[in-house]
């Protein structure tokens, strides 16, 4: 049990994908100009990373070693396409902002790495666990993005005004260098909170 924790809660700060592993970043930096849509963005990579971690551990004993790549880009593949056609048809809205990012889940070198150093050589139970770490890491990695840049770029949090009256917003965080410059302060920011709580521990 202990180790099961260990492995969920990796993925929400010690191996957070985005702030600490670095990975899946063109997602991250490309539609988090608001907290719902970094929210979206990461529930959706999160429905792939984990069904298709379970999928891969499943079949770890199965598939030939030499197609292991194009194998987990195919069951990784099957669950994208699962989520794009669902939300063209319930949340339409929320599909055209996201766009072509959400076909691109497929090359999310998360999703795919974790197939690869993790369900492939793991238990289906652990496999789905860290799935779930790494999904929640990477959820609240863009949401908070977002939510940094929707405060400066626009003064609200999902639509909801933040700011004072007479306050003047950033356009520049509502382009993409907006989003290298928050992304690069919330990694710094982040570096000296996991050092200073290293030094206590």
């Amino acid at each position: 049990m202990q180790v099961r924790i260990r492995t969920l809660v990796r993925g929400l700060w010690e191996d957070n994908p985005v702030f600490r592993l670095l990975i899946g970043l063109c997602p991250a930096l490309a539609v988090t100009t608001a907290a719902t849509y970094g929210m979206a963005m990461g529930l959706a990579t999160s429905f792939v990373l984990i069904c298709s971690s379970t999928i891969v551990s499943l079949l770890k004993n199965v598939i030939p070693r030499k197609v292991r790549i194009p194998s987990y880009i195919i069951i990784i593949a099957t669950f994208v396409t699962i989520v794009d056609l669902v939300m063209d048809a319930f949340l339409p809205d929320l599909h055209s902002v996201l766009g072509l990012f959400i076909p691109l889940i497929v090359v999310n070198c998360l999703v795919l790495g974790r197939s690869e150093a993790f369900a492939s050589k793991n238990t289906t139970m652990a496999s789905i666990v860290d799935a779930i770490g790494m999904g929640i890491g990477f959820t609240w990695a863009l949401t908070l993005l977002g939510a940094v840049r929707e405060v400066f770029g626009m003064g609200t949090v999902f639509g909801l005004s933040v700011v004072w009256d007479g306050f003047v917003p950033w356009t520049i965080m509502s382009l993409p260098p907006g989003a290298f410059i928050s992304l690069g302060v919330l990694v710094g920011l982040l570096n000296v909170i996991g050092r200073r709580l290293s030094e206590r521990s």
